[in-house]
């Protein structure tokens, strides 16, 4: 059984901009997915946000690029209405998070949130981890 992941925005940005020392294990779990042993996923706003971040960094045409590449590797999900009404009554304290958690909850399959913010998902309804922690548990899956 493959697992699917919904991967939160710093995991992503880390991978895509190398950013050190998280961009090592970022890349690891992206690998993973360009290998088929998981399926990963996210939401239309970390698309946003990630464009947002990384065009101050890398410029707007390279942040363009790498989103576009991006896209090859994991499925973005659709943030709705509901999805904000559930964030706004959500546990979470973090917004921005909850609205993450709504979207990962209600996609059937997705079995965890990998993100280096673990604490703010302390009250979700799925597993949580950090990318090292995840890591260890596909190595032994395997």
């Amino acid at each position: 059984m493959v697992n699917k992941v919904f991967v939160d925005t710093d995991v992503i940005i880390d991978f895509l901009i190398d950013r050190q020392p998280h961009a090592i294990w970022s890349s690891k779990i992206f690998n993973l997915a360009d290998q088929g042993e998981v399926e990963l996923y996210t939401s239309s706003l970390i698309i946003n946000n990630i464009h947002y971040i990384t065009r101050r960094i890398i410029g707007t045409n390279k942040s363009k690029e790498i989103i576009l590449a991006l896209l090859d590797l994991l499925e973005v999900l659709e943030v709705s209405k509901s999805d904000i009404l559930n964030a706004l009554k959500s546990e979470i304290k973090d917004f921005e998070d909850a609205i993450q958690h709504s979207v990962a909850i209600k996609n059937s399959g997705i079995n965890s949130i990998i993100t280096r913010n673990t604490k703010d998902y302390k009250h979700s309804k799925i597993s949580v981890f950090s990318p090292e922690a995840f890591l260890k548990i596909i190595k032994n899956e395997r």
